[in-house]
């Protein structure tokens, strides 16, 4: 089959944004160092270990994938994906093995040859093959290719992915930020203190809680690339600072996970200069009971927790308006998946504040719960602003039904560790999809056995259904039992979910071809990105 007409008879390419706007016309120059900020040090190097964009973003400079979502085009969708380490590929048994054919021409950081190996290695890892020497210490992706029977590697150049049966999401999976290829000859370990990759920029200094700095590959496959001779990632913890650095020309690009949108507009108003850019994230705001704990196992207190939080207060007050209203899915126009708006205003917890508010205090009445005997919990966040704003709006509003809620900031080392451990009672979380696709979220965040399923939901009928969708060739099918597994998962409270967040990209005029895409994770190569200056 071939595999142009396999992609399209799966998906409806959508062109939901406008052409980047990126000064095609002018020729790139060489050269020059982009300055550029972190909110936190990244808690490891090792991506297939991490969950966060704090671990992916200053990263992918480093990495390699088998394919990626081309860095200049916004839109992601499967006719935007590029080669990267695979030359070409192409699909045989009627979809069921995927075959890639590898450059010949690349070289890790230590100059070590790339091969089919390498690529089997990484896969087994995250797979978790009983032959392989080194375990992931958290694993959050391994149910994304829990499809892959096996990973074949015949030659030096060839590497074949043969799968239970036809999976379309399986290629953009393989494009994200969160699917670089490691080395084997590296134990998986010290891929968590350094970087050895084959992508455009090598590591040349980390001082752990300061900076992460890399310098030009000077043997990167790709011809003419990367344009700049380095990348410094400067920790700054304070949001403010940050904003201010960037204000003051210190900074070359802000952080692109902010989601502030005051300070980026009052930024740009105190320097007209900056280039700002909307766009989305692909993360969702969402708040997770932990099923675990005795409490919740009266469905009356999720179900109040839920109706007490009133989503465009949310939007205004907690986002302040930097987000959408949405379900498990990334919405229109963002989104290719999500609830329609009608849909999505039926969901519990969506519909009118004061009715929701009134409803909540009558189910925690009957679980028992009143003024002299108010429901108390913490809500556990991430020590980050863009979480405790959230939580605190949260908490706000909880406590208008009779709910007295505490906050527990929870530093991100920590953070990810403790959720999957379960150790918390409810938790306001952020969770960022790689390429917008139901398999990639489905699996990594509701299957049964997920260590990314925080709450412990766990629903095979609902199972059943994520199988059915991921395999559905006709692409109007798949849609319809995503929408229903969307709804169906937020019935069951197995995330609360309150909206997908906005990003407002800052960065100086003469920064060149950092095109933002709608998610965050794929878009942070940097080796097409140019300094005019």
């Amino acid at each position: 089959m071939n595999e142009r007409i396999w992609r399209l008879v799966i998906y409806v390419v959508l062109a939901f944004l406008p052409a980047p706007t990126a000064n095609a016309a002018q020729t790139p120059k060489a050269g020059g160092v982009l300055n550029a900020t972190l909110l936190e040090a990244p808690p490891s190097f090792s991506i297939h270990d991490e969950t966060t964009i704090s671990a992916v973003w200053p990263s992918m400079p480093c990495y390699s994938n088998l394919v990626l979502f081309d860095p200049l085009k916004k839109q992601e969708s499967p006719d935007t994906i590029i080669p990267e380490l695979a030359e070409k590929w192409t699909l045989q048994d009627g979809g069921k093995s995927v075959i890639f054919f590898l450059r010949k021409d690349v070289k890790w950081h230590d100059r070590q040859p790339f091969t089919s190996r390498d690529v089997k290695h990484t896969f087994d890892t995250v797979r978790e093959t009983p032959d392989i020497t080194n375990k992931l210490r958290v694993n959050p992706r391994k149910l994304w290719y829990e499809n892959v029977e096996s990973i074949e590697a015949p030659d030096p150049h060839t590497v074949a992915f043969r799968l239970k049966r036809p999976q379309p999401s399986l290629l953009l999976m393989l494009a994200s930020g969160y699917a670089p290829i490691y080395p084997a000859h590296v134990p998986v370990p010290e891929l968590r203190s350094k970087c050895v990759g084959t992508g455009p920029f090598k590591l040349k200094e980390y001082r752990q809680g300061e900076l992460v700095e890399y310098v030009k590959n000077p043997d990167y496959f790709v011809k003419g690339r990367p344009y700049l001779d380095g990348i410094r990632y400067t920790v700054i913890k304070d949001r403010n600072t940050r904003y201010a650095a960037l204000q003051a020309g210190r900074q070359d690009i802000a952080f692109i996970w902010e989601v502030a949108k005051t300070i980026a507009e009052t930024t740009k108003r105190a320097a007209p200069q900056l280039l700002l850019v909307e766009t989305s994230t692909n993360v969702n705001d969402h708040i997770i009971v932990n099923f675990r704990r005795p409490l919740f196992k009266d469905p009356k207190i999720w179900k109040a927790i839920n109706l007490a939080v009133d989503r465009k207060g949310y939007v205004q007050a907690g986002r302040q308006g930097a987000a959408i209203l949405g379900g498990v899915l990334l919405p229109r126009p963002y989104g290719v998946w999500g609830l329609p708006e009608a849909e999505q205003k039926k969901i519990p917890g969506f519909g009118d504040p004061v009715q929701q508010k009134a409803e909540a205090k009558k189910l925690l009445a009957e679980a028992g719960y009143g003024p002299s005997k108010p429901l108390k919990f913490a809500v556990s966040t991430r020590a980050i602003p863009t979480y405790v704003d959230i939580a605190s709006y949260v908490i706000d509003q909880l406590k208008q039904v009779g709910i007295e809620a505490t906050i527990e900031q929870v530093e991100t080392g920590v953070w990810h560790p403790k959720m999957s451990r379960g150790e918390f009672e409810v938790a306001l979380n952020l969770t960022g999809i790689g390429p917008d696709d139901p398999d990639a979220n489905f699996y990594e965040n509701f299957k049964c056995g997920s260590v990314r399923n925080y709450p412990d939901y766990c629903n095979q009928e609902v199972d059943s259904l994520i199988e059915k969708q991921s395999q559905t060739l006709e692409q109007q099918k798949r849609l319809q039992l995503v929408h229903e597994i969307d709804k169906r998962l937020q019935r069951d409270g197995a995330r609360l979910m309150l909206g997908w967040s906005k990003e407002y990209v800052l960065m100086q005029p003469y920064v060149k071809n950092v095109v933002p895409h709608q998610s965050i994770y794929n878009y942070g190569r940097m080796q097409e990105v140019w300094l005019d200056k």
